[in-house]
């Protein structure tokens, strides 16, 4: 199963004061990519909260930064998701300049639990989640 891939442009916001983006500022667009491929499978976080009572936080985080991305470049990020446990998704997450097969910028992995929100403790992911994971980790 192919990634998703979701496009961003580089603003001046992103940027430092020398129009490379600001390393922190990628984890917005690795956030992001991560959201719209949630919404792509037709779940809401905010519908999630308010209806099953739950929400998502990072609570682990490994990139490899490998090449600047500068002010305009369009980039692509890639989302992979796989099932870490009944409580939390791993996603292996990749940057590039221009399309996908362009310079490789950042890479990395991004490790999500579903908890509570009332108490914050884990939960098991609902299953729209787990139907939104590729069949093989899912169901494994």
């Amino acid at each position: 199963m192919s990634p998703f891939v979701w496009q961003a442009r580089v603003y001046w916001e992103d940027t430092d004061a020398g129009g490379i983006v600001y390393y922190a500022n990628y984890l917005r667009f690795l956030e992001r990519a991560r959201t719209e491929w949630l919404r792509a499978k037709g779940v809401w976080q905010r519908a999630l909260e308010n209806e099953a009572g739950i929400i998502f936080t990072v609570i682990d985080l490994q990139v490899r930064y490998r090449l600047p991305a500068r002010l305009d470049d369009l980039l692509w990020i890639s989302c992979e998701p796989t099932l870490d446990g009944r409580a939390s998704i791993a996603f292996g997450q990749r940057v590039w300049r221009e399309r996908v097969e362009g310079e490789l910028l950042l890479e990395g992995t991004v490790r999500a639990a579903c908890l509570d929100a009332a108490t914050l403790k884990p939960r098991r992911l609902p299953r729209i989640v787990m139907d939104a994971l590729p069949e093989t980790n899912a169901r494994g």
